[in-house]
């Protein structure tokens, strides 16, 4: 069974930092562009942050630029996200997404879907 399995989401005072994995299980992610998206309540979900499978170019919104980092490790079959300077419109539910094709990852469109993580930035 293909599943993504997101990890290390809680609270967090403004300026902190927390670090996000997402693990797959039932296949590889060595062929799979990731892609990191986020949900906040009343708004509509948000791809910031992906990585491709080939060379390991990331795509970054505006929003994180600067602030959070993309990794993977497929030896590891995880991808992790660095989060700094958190701020509190940081606050939602943080999803991983995984898709052979990029291009579908890029348009929120991935195959594998994790059921999310929430984040919460609140002093």
């Amino acid at each position: 069974q293909f599943q993504l399995v997101e990890s290390g989401g809680g609270l967090v005072q403004p300026g902190g930092s927390l670090r996000l994995s997402c693990e797959a299980s039932g296949f590889t992610l060595d062929y799979y562009a990731i892609g990191w998206f986020r949900q906040a309540p009343g708004k509509e979900r948000e791809g910031f942050l992906s990585i491709s499978s080939t060379d390991g170019t990331t795509y970054y919104a505006d929003s994180v630029k600067g602030r959070f980092t993309i990794s993977r490790d497929n030896n590891a079959n995880m991808v992790y996200l660095q989060m700094n300077s958190l701020k509190p419109e940081d606050t939602a539910v943080y999803s991983c997404a995984a898709d052979r094709r990029l291009p579908l990852l890029l348009s929120g469109r991935p195959t594998f879907w994790g059921r999310g993580t929430q984040v919460t930035v609140s002093s």
